[in-house]
């Protein structure tokens, strides 16, 4: 008998989990709210300027290949991968300068500009990769590939020397302060918890796992976009049978006597039965609105959520020749930027911030002799803090922003742009 299963959401996860399952032999459909699949990884088009709407890094390329092998596909075969030449050009409040790159040579010149040409730096910068390389090849073990099917299985004793050699008691910045004695370069080898909604100060260490995967195996950028890697799963799951319904909205998921799920009823009014119903919608708003109504959903629903940014898309009427691919401007104040982020909930006084230049890379993402170019800039999250006000933070944003690019970045102008 075939097992029918129900994935509610086209998201990276719904999509990964059809194409697997597919794969498999199931009988697998899914229901997306939207008109496209991809979720946080979907693209916005504006008058031939692409936009990522979600990530812009293509970091642990093996793992997208063994995702693609599980499949029975060669990745090559879907994706054209983009190596970045540099993985970023960080700019300090004072305008100082670092590359961040896989070109160890280039790399290491580099880094004697802050931490001495002494034989200490480099020494000291190879034990930090060697440590963070632990970090990586442990957390995919323990954290990618280990069922945990009970709370208890945390506790197994096997686990013990994982617990001690990936730091999991200590802090991401603490271990960068073991290995680089300047502010410089502790910020630069720190801010990339952000990736995660954390704060370096409070991130576990193994999450400098990033930070190796960086360096040692580059950053990369799929052509056409991130979507594209979602687009071939969608084609690999459709291939195998799956069936993908778009502009349909699930009202619930229908749960029998026993806790056990059925299916699902859409707004229409429409019942769908299956076997298994998986769902990829968020947490939160999983427990609360499609699920049946507890105490837990009522809990997980007052717990205190990781920080957000504000994102502005800019559609530029020329090439900045100046920006590179990623680029990062860290705040002098760091500490307390990030503090105002994640206890204050608020927008920092002066944050950090990304700028995002896909076009760098991969052409396709503007017109000729134009630019698409993504800042993002961290802020908390500011839903509970009473009279905030929306528009005065953006404006606040894109005011600081603008002015640390015509501070750092000589003869840009900002003014030139047509936002979507």
């Amino acid at each position: 008998m075939v097992v029918k299963v129900i994935i509610i959401g086209a998201g990276v996860g719904g999509t990964a989990a059809a194409a697997r399952l597919s794969k498999k032999g199931f009988q697998v459909e899914i229901y997306e709210k939207n008109s496209y699949n991809g979720g946080r990884c979907s693209l916005i088009h504006q008058n031939g300027h692409r936009f990522d709407q979600g990530p812009s890094l293509y970091l642990m390329p093996k793992i997208f290949e063994e995702t693609f092998e599980d499949l029975g596909e060669d990745i090559k075969n879907h994706i054209e991968l983009l190596k970045c030449p540099s993985n970023y050009s960080v700019h300090f409040h004072d305008g100082e300068t670092f590359e961040l790159t896989t070109d160890i040579s280039k790399f290491s010149r580099s880094l004697e500009k802050y931490e001495g040409n002494g034989e200490s730096t480099l020494i000291n910068f190879l034990s930090y990769l060697k440590e963070t390389h632990v970090h990586y090849q442990r957390s995919v073990k323990v954290a990618l590939k280990t069922d945990f099917q009970n709370w208890y299985d945390f506790f197994n004793p096997k686990h013990i020397p994982d617990v001690i050699k990936l730091h999991l008691l200590d802090t991401v910045y603490n271990r960068v302060c073991k290995y680089f004695k300047s502010d410089y370069m502790r910020k630069a080898f720190s801010f990339q918890t952000m990736y995660l909604g954390m704060s370096p100060y409070d991130g576990l260490a193994p999450y400098s796992l990033l930070q190796y995967t960086e360096i040692a195996e580059g950053i990369w950028y799929p052509k056409g976009g991130f979507n594209k890697v979602l687009q071939s799963l969608e084609k690999i799951a459709v291939q195998n049978g799956a069936k993908f319904n778009y502009n349909i909205d699930v009202q619930e998921i229908i749960v029998d006597d026993n806790g056990v799920a059925k299916g699902i009823k859409l707004t229409n009014g429409d019942v769908i039965n299956s076997d298994i119903v998986i769902c990829n919608a968020d947490l939160v708003y999983a427990y609360n609105k499609l699920l049946p109504k507890t105490p837990y959903a009522e809990t997980l629903g007052k717990k205190e959520l990781t920080s957000s940014s504000i994102s502005f898309y800019w559609s530029m009427k020329t090439v900045v020749s100046q920006l590179k691919v990623h680029n990062i401007f860290l705040a002098e104040k760091y500490k307390e930027s990030f503090d105002q982020i994640f206890k204050d909930h608020t927008l920092p006084d002066e944050p950090s911030f990304y700028v995002n230049v896909p076009s760098r890379i991969d052409p396709t993402a503007a017109p000729e002799g134009k630019d698409t170019i993504v800042v993002l800039v961290p802020v908390g999250h500011i839903s509970d803090v009473p009279n905030i006000d929306f528009d005065k933070s953006c404006e606040k944003s894109k005011g600081t922003s603008n002015r640390h690019d015509r501070e750092k970045i000589k003869d840009i102008r900002l003014q030139k742009y047509d936002r979507p």
